[in-house]
């Protein structure tokens, strides 16, 4: 019974060692999330496309990878790429893997924002002889941004969620250290207690982040120059 008591000492000694590796976790989810709103917008742009065969291609590639699980797309490029001659760190590696998965969900999000915005918008940009650039950087996107936040945010949690599945490439993060940090000293409870705590932390304000940001952010919308 002893084993499942709570150390207090050992808590204090193994948090700088949890905490050190939250840094990796937070980095990598900071980092993916980024490439996924990126790619998400790419893929949203691309499946709007006035060319079919492109909305088509785009559309299977979306369908692949949300359709594929996370941890083989990680293992596929952390351990097959590199046959093709594309060598990446575990890190590099989670920052693509995260923001490849997550930015094909994201591009449905981005999507729906997008054709949300009133015909009419479009007519006023061609009617002022905007371009295309123009008017999605003018006059769409500005007006689309605001109902896509709840959906990106819940999209972002979700990924920083994820990330325990990149110790299968070995990167160093909260819940590997706690794995290791355990098996050393025979103890599992204080660490991998640790981790679900600051996993609840950092989700909870990352969540209240969300919700502050969609709660001030302008209706109408804002410029993007």
């Amino acid at each position: 019974m002893n084993g499942f008591q709570w150390d207090w000492a050992f808590t204090w000694e193994v948090l700088p060692m949890i905490l050190s590796a939250a840094k990796v976790t937070l980095l990598a989810t900071l980092l993916g999330s980024i490439f996924a709103i990126f790619m998400g917008l790419v893929f949203a742009l691309l499946r709007r496309s006035s060319s079919r065969v492109l909305r088509t291609n785009v559309y299977w590639i979306v369908e692949f990878i949300r359709s594929t699980p996370l941890l083989v797309q990680i293992f596929f490029l952390y351990y097959v790429m590199p046959e093709f001659g594309i060598s990446l760190s575990p890190l590099a590696t989670g920052v693509f893997a995260l923001g490849l998965h997550y930015g094909a969900y994201l591009s449905e999000v981005f999507r729906s924002g997008i054709d949300g915005i009133e015909k009419g918008q479009w007519e006023a940009a061609r009617a002022l002889n905007l371009s295309l650039i123009d008017t999605y950087k003018d006059i769409v996107l500005p007006q689309a941004i605001r109902p896509m936040i709840p959906a990106t945010g819940n999209y972002i949690i979700a990924m920083f969620k994820e990330t325990p599945q990149l110790s299968a490439i070995t990167l160093l993060e909260m819940l590997q250290i706690a794995k290791i940090i355990g098996s050393e000293n025979f103890r599992y409870l204080e660490p991998f207690t640790l981790v679900g705590i600051l996993y609840l932390v950092f989700s909870v304000a990352a969540a209240y982040g969300i919700h502050q940001v969609e709660r001030r952010f302008p209706k109408e919308g804002f410029s993007l120059k």
